[in-house]
């Protein structure tokens, strides 16, 4: 890929790791909770799930739910399900104590992994953009899986950089959000709630 074309693939990651979105609020949310290690799961998972996406979306897969209207309609559905039940949990969560070692919740390794990979899983837009993004950095010309490998790798190595800096700022401002109560939890809940309710009518 010539350079400035590799510039602005690395400009567009980085813009898009930084838009909201309901991995970044999950992530928001756990590194206040529990913690920036702990929250290290939850973007691991999230990682994993960006590679899932990207490697369906290579494959072609965007293409296929763009043309099946029945397919994507069943994913906004299971991951619009998902984003309620996630809220709902969030909302209900004991407010942060910054005395106690968390704040409430399933804080193992395997559930916060969990949660960041089926997040990331749940948004059918996401592989949709992957199969219209990527393709305009490739090069005919050039060995395609390579090509391939490293974009991926790179957009999952700067969305995994943004979401640890935003766990550990969201965990050196917890007095703030602890002072708000259970408020936190329910605005970071009712914003997933939100999103569960309005991705399956997005077009």
């Amino acid at each position: 890929m010539a350079t400035h074309l590799l510039l602005l693939y690395l400009v567009s990651a980085i813009g898009l790791s930084l838009t909201p979105g309901p991995n970044s609020l999950l992530v928001l949310t756990h590194g206040a909770l529990h913690g920036q290690r702990k929250t290290l799961f939850t973007v691991a998972g999230g990682a994993v799930g960006f590679l899932v996406l990207i490697a369906l979306s290579m494959l072609g897969i965007g293409a296929l739910l763009k043309a099946s209207a029945q397919a994507l309609t069943v994913l906004k559905l299971l991951g619009g399900a998902y984003l309620v039940w996630l809220g709902i949990q969030l909302w209900r969560a004991a407010p942060i104590d910054l005395s106690a070692a968390s704040a409430g919740g399933d804080t193992r390794a395997a559930a916060l992994f969990r949660q960041g990979l089926f997040t990331a899983l749940s948004n059918p837009k996401a592989l949709l953009f992957y199969g219209a993004f990527l393709p305009q950095f490739i090069d005919p010309q050039r060995d395609l899986l390579w090509q391939f490998v490293w974009m991926a790798t790179l957009f999952v190595a700067v969305e995994v950089v943004v979401e640890v800096l935003l766990a550990a700022l969201a965990y050196r401002i917890r007095p703030v959000l602890q002072g708000l109560g259970r408020r936190f939890n329910r605005a970071c809940g009712g914003m997933f709630m939100a999103m569960g309710l309005a991705l399956p009518m997005t077009r």
